[in-house]
């Protein structure tokens, strides 16, 4: 079967397409065939050695496709993403992939294969930050800073579908739909824009999707006892006053996707699965590319990392 692998660090020019054997099934798995393979930054971070993966190692980490053999499940149209895929063990960049049963998901009937290859990472992020970590209630109000990027877009989504109220933070003029307030994260008084929206209160959960020198404002944005989730940080290392922060009771909680369990990925696209089909949730636009252009498509993930590069099976 085609695939593409990685022996050495660097760019898009280190991925080579390799022939391998399609692999053969263990009870309890499931053999889908790949229809679609959603390119994220993180696989271009991957390419340059950034997690350190193991070599050579074969890329990837959201699918979507259609089951072909095992675990009396063929013919089910499955998508989702999979544990240090990419990273820990082989990825997604193939035409065949082998997954244990529990870890795979059924398809929204609502999306394509493109569009529901496009949902993994982001979505899975956004939900373990809001609703597995971060604890989301109805009627909270939750603040989204680097609302614009695909995890933040995901977010707001997520948060309405929960029933709460949404302010979003970017450094993006564009308008982001689905907000109760939109404040420019460039604007170096934006905490106390943030504070003015929520009458002073401040915030019940903060997600911050960029650290560095937004992590302190954001904590500056939380109510008393609020609570504030940080899944990436550039640079990593930051400081804040430890004082205001333990006498506002307020909590800090570190989200770390790549940590996620089979089968907690899986439980995860099956609640997305509802809110697609339900029509709360909708899927990024895309740019698709043939399998044999992920040169091409990791180097425009690259060059545009706000927008999403599909990879398709049966493009000429």
């Amino acid at each position: 079967m085609k695939a593409y692998s990685f022996a050495r660090y660097g760019g898009p020019e280190v991925l080579i397409p390799v022939e391998i054997p399609v692999p053969e099934l263990l009870p309890d798995e499931v053999l889908i065939r790949v229809a679609a393979i959603g390119v994220n930054p993180s696989d271009v971070k991957n390419l340059s050695g950034h997690f350190g993966t193991s070599l050579p190692r074969i890329p990837g980490r959201d699918y979507a496709g259609v089951i072909v053999a095992g675990a009396g499940r063929e013919g089910e149209a499955v998508w989702g993403s999979g544990p240090g895929f990419g990273v820990d063990r082989d990825g997604a960049f193939v035409e065949y992939l082998r997954l244990p049963s529990s870890w795979v998901a059924k398809k929204p009937s609502s999306l394509s294969m493109e569009a529901a290859a496009a949902v993994g990472v982001p979505y899975l992020t956004a939900w373990s930050a809001l609703v597995g970590e971060g604890k989301l209630a109805p009627k909270e109000t939750v603040l989204v800073v680097g609302a614009a990027g695909a995890v933040g877009r995901a977010a707001i989504e997520i948060a309405r579908w929960r029933g709460a109220r949404v302010i979003a933070a970017s450094r993006s003029a564009s308008v982001l739909p689905g907000t109760d307030g939109q404040i420019a994260a460039g604007d170096p008084d934006w905490p106390r824009r943030v504070l003015a929206l929520t009458g002073g209160r401040g915030v019940d959960l903060a997600l911050d999707t960029i650290g560095g020198a937004f992590f302190e404002p954001c904590l500056e944005t939380l109510r008393p006892g609020g609570r504030q989730v940080a899944i990436a940080s550039n640079p990593p290392d930051v400081s804040f006053n430890l004082v205001d922060f333990y006498h506002g009771a307020k909590r800090l909680i570190g989200v770390d996707s790549m940590a996620l369990r089979g089968e907690e990925i899986a439980g995860m696209m099956e609640e997305l699965r509802h809110g697609f089909e339900e029509g709360w949730l909708t899927a990024p636009s895309v740019s698709i590319w043939p399998f044999a252009s992920a040169r091409e498509a990791l180097s425009a993930a690259r060059e545009e990392p706000g927008k999403k590069q599909v990879l398709v099976f049966g493009l000429p």
